[in-house]
């Protein structure tokens, strides 16, 4: 039988006490009072050289703030400043960096990365990149594939030594590939994964895999048949993680620094969980809606592939100039430096499949607005990166708040219409009347067993709210029959109704959840 026997315990970062709970929007708004979050004032000594052409465009930016989803007869509000609107929020700190024509042209950083010790970010802050460890990690899978050691589209068993994918369904007709794990298509269940508290104890991936304790997750299975759907799983990534480990025998984290974080420049970043006390002072604290930090500053993901980069901005600005300068690269003999992959590697990787998701990054838009891209949310931490195929455009903006996803998508739009790049408009939602009779029947808790978490659907004054687990309230307008959208992040809600004609589920992203008996909610 296999030893299950946690592979180690994460250490306590810091020597000082944290308490539980730290009564951040408070603590915020005085910063906000003290400091004005750095918006407006000088650039921080650590801050990077920026052309004075450049600081004149962030300064726009920072006065230029507004929703990324309207909604069609709403009054707009007016331009908020960056630092009111973290205020607002209850934003820790943000940082951002921009790609302009196949360079980075500015990294900056806003706020505190630590509010008790009232320590300021700067652009080599360590953030985590949550979900956008993925596409990073993709690359890395990628690179053994041209060199041999992995495929593509055979069973992803024939590379796994220490855990297997268990006999399913459809074993033997739809295999699970290392395609299908990248793109999503392996119908793998387990969304994603919370962490784990510093000081815990840490399951082996093995132990993950199988949901066997401290893994705090179910285990990972094939919930449909390979291929035959879209599906976003975490749980699918962290297989792919194995396969690398177990086809190249060495950890991930060092692969994955001497194949790809070094070769395309990111010498902040790092897979190691729990982070090295080397690099601890660097990295921002987590922040969750509650104005509370976790134990030790930040959860641990021995997840590395799914949750696990810590990195900042520039780095993943680096990133996307990779896979630029390897798209670029076709027909050119000399490899330019950064570009990792080879230019057809890098041109699936960008090639829309199912899910409009590629080898690693959703794909989006046509022409000069097609865009590669991911998110990430982490416990405190939310991230996005997007780059755009032509061009040699690309944004990285991270925060490391709870709250923080309304506002990266908000200064990536000011950022990206600050330059006229296409492809990232605001969105203008036609909302529907709904009767208070029909806004109930929508009204309730919607749960995915295979992902683990759950969705309140809440009636309130004529509208309903969609709240995430950690608390988050998103309004939602109706715009089709049966289809709600909310309007901080434009992500759909589609309601399903089944024999009975009562709504019986909800999908979100490909995902559905299926309604809670009893759960109802609303007046």
């Amino acid at each position: 039988m296999r030893n299950v026997t946690h592979m180690h315990r994460s250490p306590h970062p810091h020597h000082r006490t944290h308490h539980h709970l730290r009564p951040l929007p408070f603590v915020l708004v005085a910063l906000a009072l003290l400091v004005g979050w750095g918006v407006g004032a000088p650039p921080d000594p650590a801050d990077p050289p920026v052309p004075d052409q450049e600081e004149a465009r962030i300064s726009t930016i920072e006065s230029s703030i507004l929703p990324l989803i309207r909604v069609e007869g709403r009054e707009l509000p007016p331009p908020a400043t960056l630092g009111d609107r973290m205020g607002e929020l209850g934003v820790a700190a943000v940082s951002a960096a921009v790609v302009r024509d196949g360079e980075v042209a500015w990294a900056r950083a806003w706020g505190t990365a630590d509010v008790e010790a009232g320590r300021p970010a700067n652009p080599e802050t360590l953030f985590q990149a949550a979900s956008i460890s993925k596409p990073v990690a993709a690359m890395g899978a990628l690179l053994l594939v041209e060199d041999g050691a992995l495929q593509l589209d055979g069973p992803v068993n024939a590379h796994l030594t220490s855990w297997r994918v268990p006999e399913h369904n459809w074993s033997g007709r739809s295999e699970v590939t290392l395609r299908r794990l990248l793109t999503h298509t392996a119908v793998l269940s387990v969304h994603g994964f919370p962490g784990y508290e510093n000081e815990a104890p840490l399951p082996d991936l093995p132990g993950i895999l199988d949901g066997i304790e401290p893994a705090n997750t179910g285990p990972v299975r094939v919930s449909d048949e390979p291929g035959s759907l879209w599906r976003y799983s975490g749980g699918g990534t962290t297989v792919a993680q194995l396969a690398i480990s177990d086809a190249t025998g060495e950890p991930f984290a060092s692969g994955m620094a001497r194949r790809v974080l070094e070769p395309a420049g990111m010498t902040s970043s790092t897979y190691e969980q729990p982070l090295p006390e080397s690099l601890r002072h660097r990295a921002a604290f987590a922040y969750r809606q509650d104005g509370g930090s976790p134990p030790g500053g930040w959860h641990v993901y021995p997840e590395q592939a799914a949750a696990g980069l810590w990195t900042t901005p520039t780095d993943l600005a680096r990133w996307i100039i990779s896979v630029q300068r390897s798209l670029a690269a076709s027909g050119n003999p000399t490899r330019k430096e950064g570009a990792v992959l080879r230019p057809e590697t890098a041109l699936a990787m960008v090639t829309p499949g199912d899910g409009d998701w590629g080898l690693g990054p959703a794909i989006s838009g046509e022409g000069p607005a097609r865009r590669f891209s991911h998110g990430g949310s982490n416990l405190g931490f939310k991230a996005e990166m997007t780059g755009w195929t032509e061009g040699g455009r690309g944004l990285v903006v991270l925060t490391n708040s709870d709250q923080g996803a309304i506002l990266i998508r908000e200064l990536a739009l000011a950022i990206a219409q600050e330059y006229g790049w296409q492809g990232y408009e605001p969105r203008i939602l036609t909302a529907l009347e709904r009767t208070e009779a029909e806004l109930a029947e929508y009204a309730g808790t919607y749960r995915s067993e295979s992902a683990g978490f759950a969705l309140v659907v809440a009636r309130e004054e004529g509208s309903l709210w969609l709240i995430t687990p950690d608390g988050t309230r998103r309004e939602m307008v109706s715009t089709a029959e049966d289809e709600f959208t909310e309007i901080q992040m434009g992500q759909s809600v589609d309601f399903l109704r089944y024999d009975t004609g009562r709504v019986d589920a909800i999908r979100v992203r490909g995902l559905r959840l299926d309604r809670v008996e009893g759960g109802d909610s609303g007046p």
